[in-house]
C-alpha cells in the first residue's frame, strides 16, 4: 500500500474525514501564485469558519513552490510535491496530535525509535517554553537527549500578524553512520520528516500576543522525502516515485543516470510540475505573466536540459515522459484524466515555440559575436533570460569562436534578477491568514455579480475559470472567443451596479453537494468540495458554491467599475475590476 493510502487510512481510523486535494492554482488567494502548503486551502477554516466535513480533517495536497527553482537538480528539492496533512479545528490538541504522529511513524511505518529525534519551542519573552510537547515526547519514550529546544525554528506564523504558535518537528537519522546519543539540529544527517503546528496564540498589530479561544492543529509530512527514507535511498529520485521516470529519460537519451543526474532530475521534476499545472481546472497555459510564466519557464528549462542530454527535441520525448507521469497519478487526481489531451498538446506546442526561440537566440548570439569582442555579463544574461540560453551554452559557443564570457558579470545579473523575484514572491505571501479584509469581502461578492452579468451579456457558456482578489481589485478569467466590445463592457458594468443598487440580500445555506447542484448552484472545481457545501445566493441573480466570505447585502459593495479587459490565454478573457 502506498504512503498516501496508509496515511489516510490511519487518520480516518482516528475519526478524521478525508477532504479532496484543492487545485494547484488557489481560488481567490492573492498571496501566492500556487498552493504552496497543505494548510493553505484551509485558511478560512483555520480562521474560524466551520468546515462542512467537521473538526478533524486529513488529506494529501498538491503543492507547487518555485522559490527553490535554482536548487532543482539536487537530491531532494522539487517544484511540485505532495503534502500529507491532518488538522484539528478546535478539537484535539497537543496530546493527541503528538501521540498519533508517533504512532504512525513507529507502528504503521515501523521506523525504529532510535532513529527519531524531535524539537520543541524553547520559549521567548512573550511565550513560555512548550513544556506540554516536551513532556509528551518524554512519555512516549523519546530520551531527553533527543529533544532539542529551539526558538526561531519552532515558532510558526503565516504573516506579520494573526494566528501563531509553537511547533514540534520530527527528525529521522538518514545515515548508516552510528547514531549519536544526543540530537544536534545542525547535523544534516538528521532529516526533518514531519511537523506538528499548534495554533494557540494570536499576534496583534501592536506586537502583543494573546491566547486563542479556538485552538487548531496543523500538521504536514512530505510524500517524496518520506518515501525515499522508507525505501532506504539518499536520493529522492532513486525512490519508486521517480525511478521509472528517470529510467525512461535514460532510455530516451541513451545515457546513464550516473554522470547526468542534474539534467535528468530537472527534466523529471519540471515535466511533472508542468503536467499538474496544465491539468488544473484553472486552465493555465504557458504565457509571459503569473502562473503562465512559471509554467513556460519550467517547460523550457526541461527542453534545455533535454538538449544537453542530446535528446532529439523534434521527437515525441516529452509526450512519452508526460504519459508515464499521467499514468502514475491519474488514480488519485481526476483532472489528469479529464485534461489529458490538454496536457499533451500544450507541452508539444510550447516545445515547438521554444525551438523557434532557440533559433532566434542563435542568430542573436551570432550578431553579438561577429565583432570578435568577448561576451559581457549583461549580454550573457540577456541571452539566458530572453532566449533561454544557459550560461554553459553561451560559453561553449563563445569558445568555438575564441571568445570568453564574463561569468562574474553574468552571476551578478542573475543574483539581481533572483533578488527581484524573491522580493516579489515575499510581497505575494504577505496575505496568508491575515487575508479576507472588509474590502476583499466586497470583492468576493462583486465577483459573483460579475459572473452573473457576463452570462446575461455574453452567454450562458461563461463561467469562472479563475479569480484573484486583492484589497485593490478583482481579477476574473472566463471562456470567451472574442475581445469584449465597449458596448458589452458597458452592459456588464451597468448590470452589476444595478444589482448593487437594488440592495439584494445575500443568503448563505449549507446543504448536500448533490442538492446544491440540483438546485442550480454553479461551482468551480466541483471535485474539491466535500459532501456538504456552502451555497451563497444573491436573490435570483446568482447562486454559487463558495467558501466565502461575502457581504450580507449588495448595497455594502459600493460602485463597481471595469478597469481592464484583456486576453489571458487562447480562448480565455480576463477582466480586472475595482470598487470605487
Amino acid at each position: 500500500m502506498k504512503l498516501k493510502d496508509l496515511y489516510i487510512d490511519f487518520f480516518v481510523s482516528k475519526g478524521h474525514k478525508q477532504i479532496p486535494s484543492a487545485p494547484v492554482v488557489p481560488e481567490n488567494d492573492p498571496s501566492v501564485l500556487f498552493n504552496t502548503a497543505g494548510m493553505q486551502p484551509l485558511i478560512p477554516y483555520l480562521m474560524g469558519q466551520p468546515h462542512p466535513y467537521g473538526t478533524r480533517l486529513c488529506d494529501y495536497q498538491k503543492c507547487v513552490r518555485t522559490n527553490d527553482l535554482d536548487n532543482i537538480g539536487d537530491t531532494y528539492h522539487h517544484t511540485f510535491f505532495e503534502m500529507l496533512g491532518n488538522w484539528s479545528l478546535g478539537d484535539y490538541f497537543k496530546d493527541e496530535a503528538i501521540e498519533w504522529s508517533f504512532e504512525f511513524l513507529t507502528k504503521v511505518l515501523n521506523i525504529p525509535l532510535e532513529r527519531l529525534a524531535v524539537t520543541v519551542f524553547a520559549g521567548s519573552e512573550d511565550i513560555p517554553f512548550d513544556s506540554e510537547s516536551y513532556n509528551k515526547w518524554l512519555s512516549l519514550g523519546i530520551p531527553k537527549e533527543r529533544i532539542a529546544k529551539t526558538r526561531d525554528d519552532n515558532f510558526w506564523i503565516a504573516g506579520e500578524t494573526g494566528p501563531c504558535g509553537p511547533d514540534s518537528e520530527m527528525f529521522y537519522w538518514r545515515s548508516n553512520d552510528p547514531i549519536p546519543l544526543e540530537f544536534d539540529t545542525e547535523d544534516e544527517r538528521w532529516v526533518e520528516v514531519w511537523n506538528d503546528v499548534f495554533m494557540q496564540y494570536e499576534k496583534k498589530s501592536d506586537g502583543s500576543v494573546v491566547e486563542l479561544p479556538h485552538k487548531n492543529v496543523d500538521t504536514g509530512m512530505g510524500v517524496e522525502r518520506m518515501t525515499a527514507i522508507l525505501e532506504g535511498v539518499n536520493d529522492n529520485y532513486a525512490s519508486s516515485i521517480w525511478s521509472d521516470v528517470i529510467e525512461l529519460i535514460s532510455k530516451i537519451s541513451n545515457k546513464s543516470y550516473l554522470g547526468n543526474e542534474i539534467s535528468m532530475r530537472i527534466i523529471a521534476d519540471h515535466l511533472r510540475t508542468a503536467v499538474f499545472i496544465l491539468a488544473d481546472p484553472a486552465q493555465i497555459k504557458p504565457s509571459n505573466t503569473d502562473q503562465g510564466y512559471i509554467l513556460r519557464r519550467l517547460i523550457r528549462r526541461a527542453i534545455r536540459h533535454a538538449k544537453k542530454l542530446e535528446i532529439d527535441i523534434n521527437s515525441d520525448w516529452e509526450q512519452e515522459i508526460a504519459k508515464l507521469l499521467l499514468s502514475k497519478y491519474e488514480g488519485y487526481y481526476k483532472e489528469l484524466v479529464d485534461n489529458r489531451d490538454v496536457v499533451l498538446n500544450e507541452l508539444k506546442n510550447e516545445k515547438v515555440k521554444f525551438n523557434r526561440t532557440l533559433e532566434k537566440g542563435l542568430k542573436q548570439f551570432e550578431k553579438v559575436a561577429k565583432d570578435g569582442k568577448n561576451i559581457d555579463g549583461e549580454t550573457a544574461f540577456h541571452l539566458f533570460d530572453t532566449f533561454g540560453f544557459p550560461l554553459e551554452l553561451t560559453i561553449e559557443l563563445a569558445k568555438e569562436q575564441g571568445l570568453s564570457v564574463d561569468v562574474d558579470g553574468y552571476n551578478n545579473c542573475f543574483k539581481e534578477h533572483q533578488e527581484k523575484s524573491r522580493t516579489a514572491s515575499q510581497g505575494r505571501f504577505k496575505g496568508g491568514l491575515a487575508g479576507n479584509s472588509e474590502i476583499e469581502t466586497k470583492y468576493h461578492t462583486a465577483t459573483h455579480l460579475l459572473n452573473a452579468a457576463l452570462k446575461k451579456v455574453i452567454g450562458s457558456s461563461v463561467h469562472q475559470l479563475g479569480s484573484n482578489i486583492t484589497e485593490e481589485r478583482l481579477r476574473f478569467d472566463f471562456p470567451c472567443d472574442h475581445k469584449l466590445t465597449d458596448e458589452e463592457k458597458k452592459q456588464v458594468q451597468e448590470l452589476v451596479n444595478k444589482w448593487i443598487d437594488e440592495a439584494i440580500d445575500v443568503k448563505c445555506e449549507v446543504m448536500k453537494k448533490e442538492d446544491a447542484i440540483k438546485s442550480g448552484a454553479e461551482c468551480m472545481f466541483i471535485e474539491k468540495y466535500p459532501d456538504e457545501v456552502t451555497v451563497y445566493s444573491i436573490g435570483d441573480v446568482s447562486k454559487e458554491l463558495c467558501g466565502g466570505p461575502h457581504v450580507k447585502n449588495t448595497r455594502e459593495i459600493g460602485h463597481f467599475r471595469i478597469k481592464k479587459e484583456e486576453s489571458s490565454s487562447a480562448g480565455v478573457r480576463r477582466i480586472k475590476g475595482i470598487i470605487d
